[in-house]
């Protein structure tokens, strides 16, 4: 791709770097910044640099937050008996957005994956076990859900987290297979999600 102008091309191979944007996406994005009003440029550029400096994550579950601790973890309604165990952060968006599930989460930020290299340890499976024996909210954990995905990885990750849980007592379920095997809870609509976290059925590894 030939370019007209050196800052162009630094724009396009920058802005092409993001998931799902190729270089011709990337030049339509690049042409469109240049047309605006340089606010536009600025306050996307402020707004990215906010991103980056002062984003958290939780130090309870380990979802994104402006604060230590999240706003889900805080929450005065929730059910404080109850964490949802997801592979990564948009499941927390996708299950929020069902308006079907009023507990806690738990983000693991992956899955075990010996072909990739990831084991339990690499995973936040260690703060999971903290936060049963010593909940953040001083109200024992009565059930976790397991929302992770339909895949083999996702199968290991759960039968992993309920031997663990086995010896303590704890209800373990699982979010009911509406969700389709191999597939991801982020792409999933909220219809079928929402449902299959009220229709979860026990989670046995006998």
């Amino acid at each position: 791709m030939n370019f007209p102008s050196k800052l162009i091309e630094d724009a396009v191979n920058e802005i092409s770097r993001l998931p799902g944007i190729g270089k011709k996406t990337a030049l339509r994005l690049a042409l469109h910044l240049l047309k605006q009003p340089e606010v536009v440029s600025e306050n996307l550029t402020e707004s990215i640099t906010k991103l980056r400096k002062d984003t958290k994550y939780c130090k309870v579950c380990h979802n994104i937050s402006d604060q230590e601790v999240c706003s889900v973890c805080q929450g005065v309604r929730r059910d404080k008996g109850l964490i949802c165990i997801v592979e990564d952060i948009p499941d927390v968006l996708a299950i929020e957005n069902t308006s079907q599930y009023n507990g806690l989460y738990h983000v693991l930020g992956g899955v075990i994956s010996p072909i990739q290299g990831i084991g339990p340890e690499e995973l936040k499976i260690d703060s999971l076990m903290q936060r049963i024996e010593q909940p953040h909210s001083g109200e024992p954990v009565n059930e976790v859900i397991l929302a992770l995905p339909s895949t083999m990885e996702g199968d290991t990750t759960s039968f992993y987290i309920t031997r663990k849980l086995k010896e303590k007592g704890i209800k373990v379920s699982t979010i009911a297979r509406g969700i389709p095997i191999g597939g991801e809870l982020e792409y999933t609509d909220e219809v079928t999600l929402g449902r299959s976290i009220l229709t979860r059925v026990n989670y046995s590894i006998e």
